[in-house]
């Protein structure tokens, strides 16, 4: 029996109401295909009568399902995020399952007491972007057998269920066109370096840069936290050095549109004087002035695999998900150009 702990309105008093038993009032509120449709109509009709709301927790804890899903994303501050939960909302809005949102501000501490929380029967699986500290929480729910999946990061082992894109690809491709254009000193701003993303990215970057016979020099690596700021204060740092770089390579876009404001503070043209580059193609990227040249991450994409891969764990939870990582793409457009002195 499911107990309604939300309501003074009890499931006996709906199956008094009705003229049916407790039992067929749960079946028709874990949604039992097996009540006929007159029953269903007839008990739903009564709870809609006395207010009564079944409590999806106490469902749970009766050996049901809550049929709600757990996302939990670090902030609601960027396009990143948006269309990442774009994905996830489209591929829900498909099986009747709700969602529930908690976001951390990349407090590692908030992120692992949300996991805790949710996972002890509040929703069904959960879905975590750009989680901060896996690690702390990842044994404990493949040990449980609680269904998870991370979106853009690499996880614990190759057999933790992820979605991601292919960063170190992308941005090596990034570098490899600044090069290509021309410049040989271009300076990197990363993300978090405790993340799995910004280790990729940071690797694709070096990579290219030794294809080119180039050293990586310290003084052209700068950590941000994927925040406008980091851009801003990255850029400027570059911009300080006596010998500045040529082209700036943000790890993301908004880290990247950061830069552009600093580059303009000190009265210097994008992309006559310096060139920048971005990373995920958020809808920002292409209205920004000039419009941002930017590796494309498929952020809907990954929301939707994630989304498809947590319902297969949820139908299927004996089989192994595995790691999909997703293709990443170059965009090009105004804010980059050969370097002064060379022809495009």
């Amino acid at each position: 029996m499911v107990i309604d702990t939300d309501s003074r309105v009890t499931i006996v008093e709906v199956a008094a109401r009705s003229g049916v038993s407790s039992a067929t009032v749960s079946r028709v509120i874990n949604g039992d295909v097996h009540v006929r449709p007159a029953t269903r109509e007839r008990v739903l009709r009564v709870m809609h009568d006395l207010g009564y709301i079944a409590n999806r927790q106490a469902r749970s804890l009766a050996g049901g399902r809550t049929d709600v899903i757990g996302l939990i994303v670090p902030d609601l501050g960027t396009g990143y995020i948006g269309e990442i939960i774009r994905g996830i909302d489209i591929e829900l809005g498909q099986t009747g399952l709700d969602l529930i949102l908690y976001t951390t501000h990349r407090t590692a501490s908030k992120e692992a007491n949300y996991v805790a929380n949710l996972a002890q029967g509040m929703v069904d699986g959960l879905v975590l972007v750009l989680p901060r500290s896996p690690a702390d929480y990842i044994e404990a729910l493949t040990r449980r057998r609680f269904p998870f999946v991370l979106v853009d990061h690499q996880g614990t082992g190759r057999d933790c269920p992820a979605v991601g894109a292919n960063n170190w690809r992308g941005a090596r491709d990034a570098t490899e066109f600044l090069l290509q254009l021309g410049h040989t000193r271009i300076g990197i701003i990363t993300g978090s370096m405790d993340l799995g993303c910004s280790q990729d990215r940071l690797a694709g970057y070096r990579a290219a840069l030794q294809d080119h016979q180039l050293p990586a020099l310290p003084e052209l690596e700068y950590e941000g936290a994927f925040l406008q700021p980091d851009g801003y204060a990255g850029g400027s740092a570059f911009l300080d050095l006596a010998d500045p770089p040529s082209a700036i390579f943000a790890s993301n876009d908004v880290m990247a549109m950061g830069v552009m404001d600093a580059v303009r503070n000190r009265g210097l043209r994008i992309p006559d004087d310096i060139s920048v580059v971005g990373f995920d193609n958020i809808p920002q990227s292409a209205v920004v002035y000039p419009p941002l040249t930017t590796v494309q991450q498929p952020l809907e994409d990954m929301g939707r695999a994630a989304t498809q891969m947590l319902l297969r764990i949820l139908k299927r939870p004996e089989e192994n998900a595995g790691r999909v990582e997703l293709p990443t793409r170059l965009v090009t457009r105004g804010s980059t150009s050969a370097p002064k002195g060379r022809a495009g």
